[in-house]
Parts: C-alpha cells; structure tokens; sequence
C-alpha cells in the first residue's frame, strides 16, 4: 500500500507590530512539507502601507524602504492563501503568525482561515518540560539545525522546517504513549495526586534537613563535604525594601528601571480588557505590547484551590 502524503506548511511571519488587529504583515515566508521533506517554498515581502514600529525594525531589520515597492497586503495575500491552502499550519508560537494572516484575510477577502494550527513551541515545551528556553534558537540547537538569518521571515521559516520532523517524531511517541493511556485515566489522576503528595512531603523533608544545616552552621560549625565532592557551605544575604516612587526618578534615569521593575502582565492584560481606562490610555498599552503567546495548562481543584 502506497504510503500516505502528509502535507503541512511551516511559516513565519514579519510584522510592523505586535497587535494583530492594527499592526500588518511585512514579510511572510513559507515552505510545504510532504512527510517532512521540503517540496516547494514560497517568501515576499510585503508594503503594509502604515509605519514600521521602530521596536520592529530593530527585530527583525526590514524597513520602509524595503517594502517600498513591494505588493501590497491586497495583492499578495491571494497567493499566501493559494500557498497554504487548506492544509496544517506549522509555525513556532502559531497564534501569532496565524492571527496576522487571518486578519489580512479578513480584509482583503472578508473571511477568515480555518486551518489547524500546530504550535511547534507547545510541542518543544511538551517534549522538553526542563529546558530553561523553548524559543526557535533553542529548538533548532536541540535538534542540531542551522538557523541562520534568524528573525527573517524564510531564515526562521527554514530553521524550523528542518528541525520540526524530529520533533514531530518525539512528539507523536509521545502523543501515541499517552494515547495508550487514556482507558486507564480515573486510575491515573488518583496516581498523579498520590505523586503530588510525595513531592510535598519530599519538599517538607528538604527543608527540615536544611534547617538542621542552618543550625550547624550558625553553631559554628565548617563546610561539609559529601564522598563525591559536593560542598555544603552557609551564606547570608542581607536585602532592602525601597520605597519605588522615591527611586523611580534615579532609575528611569540611569535606564535601569526595566531590570529594576518586573511587569505584572496578568495585571495589565486585565486592566486593558476591563472598563477602568479610558481609550487613549488603553490605546498607548496596546501599542506597547511586546508579544503574543498560548498557554495550555491542566490544573486540579482541591480544597477549592486551583493547583497546578
């Protein structure tokens, strides 16, 4: 039996700004795979006709007079839908680039796409819970593929074409094991909650065997070290709370108050999507954003507290 064509595009996307719903596509650069081989590839950039956010620029390089005389949105995006077709998106962080080419879509052909969407970051997250970073530099490195011309629309679009079948193939061992799993899945949450009761008390034990460190030390007493050479030593930090409206001047003026001051996006995510502000505010935090990300979490509700 002939094997079947699999066929998936893997995109990227270079825009003016961070909203989809008023920033515009620059640069869109796709390649289709056929069981994971690269068959065809498709780049352009694109003149939004609207200004180029200077934070952008500094991204990804592409500026006004480079798509100066390029196709406009109107023009090119019948060839970006022939392109991709009905077929899965593959893109790293997919709501981003899929939410720009649905909004274009939406004003040049007054609908939307319907394409499934394969997030490649979910995956990379999903197979490699432990790494510290799950951005593209980080899954090509993995996966021992060149990225070069990173932060353009084909370099990126390349990068992931070539590192996604091996992360596909984790991940569908994996999807296909979990699968496996699903007859047995009352079984499992009472063991999952068993494991998570073991780690409490593994995490209390921790800190009872510190505390008896801690005493050792303020008796006095010298470094310990394990058969294997591990070092056990005693260190006191000694930290400041600070009044912020009374640094707030120093710090913005020696450009330290972004390390210095951590945003509580959830906070602000509320604020803006609330009824407090009024427009020209919500509008200058629109236009601040930096990025857009999907999160997917599985939580238990226990005692009527949400656990993660």
């Amino acid at each position: 039996m002939a094997r079947k064509k699999v066929i998936e595009i893997v995109l990227d996307t270079e825009t003016t700004g961070l909203d989809y719903t008023k920033e515009k596509m620059v640069e869109f650069a796709a390649v289709r795979l056929e069981n994971g081989k690269i068959k065809d590839e498709f780049q352009t950039l694109i003149n939004p006709q609207q200004h180029i956010r200077k934070s952008s620029i500094a991204i990804h390089g592409i500026t006004p007079e480079m798509v100066e005389d390029a196709p406009t949105e109107e023009e090119i995006i019948p060839k970006i839908l022939e392109f991709i077709g009905d077929y899965p998106i593959v893109a790293h962080n997919a709501i981003f680039d899929f939410c720009f080419i649905n909004e274009a879509s939406k004003r040049v052909t007054g609908k939307g796409i319907n394409n499934e969407r394969i997030d490649t970051q979910q995956m990379f997250k999903e197979i490699y819970p432990e790494l510290e970073a799950h951005g593209l530099n980080a899954l090509t490195e993995k996966f021992n593929v060149e990225l070069t011309n990173h932060h353009r629309a084909m370099g990126d679009t390349m990068g992931l074409a070539l590192a996604y079948p091996k992360l596909k193939k984790l991940y569908l061992q994996k999807y296909d094991w979990e699968h496996k799993q699903l007859d047995n899945v009352e079984y499992l949450f009472e063991r999952y909650l068993r494991v998570q009761s073991v780690i409490t008390t593994l995490q209390s034990e921790l800190q009872d065997l510190k505390s008896v460190f801690k005493l050792h030390f303020e008796l006095g007493g010298a470094p310990i070290q394990s058969e294997e050479g591990d070092l056990l030593v005693y260190n006191s930090k000694q930290t400041f709370g600070y009044d912020f409206e009374v640094i707030k001047p120093v710090l913005e003026e020696i450009g330290a108050l972004g390390k210095a001051a951590r945003l509580n996006t959830g906070f602000v995510d509320r604020l803006v999507n609330g009824h407090s502000l009024d427009e020209d505010k919500r509008e200058i935090i629109k236009n601040a954003r930096l990025e857009l990300t999907e999160t997917r979490n599985v939580q238990v509700i226990k005692n009527n507290k949400i656990c993660s």
